[in-house]
């Protein structure tokens, strides 16, 4: 589970980055921005978003290292690793109790984000390799991406400037489910239809008992799935070399499984760019989903729920750490989050 939470961060921000219309090609040059998406999953514990950092921040979450970990649960770590990440400054909002609350989202999405006006250190903030501003625009107008430069930190203080203000923070919305006891209810297997069909929709993390896949849509009654359990050869990194990411895409084609075999704990993701893709999510939910559906799959609401805690958008703890080693006692960094509530069946 933990390389499929990987698979669907990675989405979002090629979504962010690239657009949903970019491809991957094994021949052709990749854009700048490409290469630093990829530093960010390296096997490399200076990467913030490898199995190393996940994994430790995971024990957080009452998982040990090497514990199986459930969709909800991946969701949480990647949550606290993004507060860490300056350059990509995503928003990943994880809804509870099977509520997406609209004035929650707006009012995380609206702050300032983790890296406004302090020194970045490169790669997600923590010191890895990026490509420069020069280069970045070269390899635009060239028509062709250039690989990743090293990053010193003592060369970090040119980046120091405040990034303009934005008013929408892009946003990874991640709703956890649980649709059934034991095997999925066949009354959310429309709704579930719906979900990919949105334009915002950056796949479901889900799979079988103890197999973990990230699924990204459907054919009639099946759903067409990416499977992490692929033995893959160790990549090796060196600063200003780009990566071989042949074994970061998928070389043969997806599999599919009936959507009746899925086990009913899964995490529904959607990735919005902008405030306007947002509300269209929230109008096409609506339609598709709350207004057709006698038993629905989560609720969309306005307002934050009276009789719930106050909501306080997360930001990033008062910690030093270079990435250089794993972050220690993530107990005392945040507190962990309650699990999967069962829907009405």
């Amino acid at each position: 589970m933990l390389r499929c939470g990987q698979m669907i961060l990675a989405q979002a921000l090629i979504c962010k980055h690239l657009g949903r219309e970019w491809r991957w090609s094994a021949d052709g040059c990749q854009p700048a921005e490409y290469h630093r998406i990829l530093n960010c999953f390296l096997d490399k514990k200076d990467s913030c978003y490898s199995i190393h950092q996940m994994a430790q921040m995971g024990v957080g979450e009452g998982k040990s290292v090497g514990e199986w970990y459930g969709p909800n649960t991946v969701t949480q770590v990647l949550k606290k690793l993004a507060l860490f990440d300056d350059w990509n400054s995503l928003a990943v909002y994880v809804s509870m109790d099977n509520t997406v609350v609209i004035e929650d989202i707006k009012k995380q999405c609206r702050q300032e984000g983790p890296g406004s006006g302090r020194l970045r250190s490169g790669n997600c903030g923590w010191g890895e390799v990026y490509p420069s501003a020069d280069q970045s625009e070269q390899g635009r107008s060239a028509g062709r991406g250039t690989g990743p430069v090293p990053c010193p930190l003592s060369h970090a203080l040119s980046d120091m400037q405040p990034r303009p203000h934005q008013d929408w923070r892009p946003l990874l919305l991640v709703i956890p489910l649980r649709m059934g006891i034991n095997n999925i209810n066949p009354v959310y297997i429309q709704a579930l239809k719906e979900c990919f069909k949105m334009p915002q929709s950056c796949g479901v993390l889900g799979g079988k008992p103890n197999l973990a896949y990230y699924f990204i849509g459907f054919i009639g009654e099946e759903l067409i799935y990416l499977d992490p359990h692929t033995t893959q050869p160790a990549v090796e990194s060196e600063s200003g070399v780009a990566v071989d990411d042949q074994t970061y895409h998928c070389q043969r084609s997806p599999r599919r499984m009936k959507i009746t075999s899925l086990d009913p704990s899964v995490a529904l993701g959607f990735f919005c760019k902008t405030e306007e893709d947002f509300d269209s999510w929230c109008n096409l939910v609506h339609q598709e989903i709350l207004k057709k559906r006698n038993l629905r799959m989560f609720e969309l609401v306005e307002k934050h729920p009276p009789h719930w805690p106050p909501f306080v958008p997360p930001t990033k703890p008062e910690v030093q750490t270079t990435g250089a080693e794993f972050i220690e006692s993530t107990d005392k960094l945040f507190e962990s989050e309650e699990e999967f509530e069962i829907l009405n069946v």
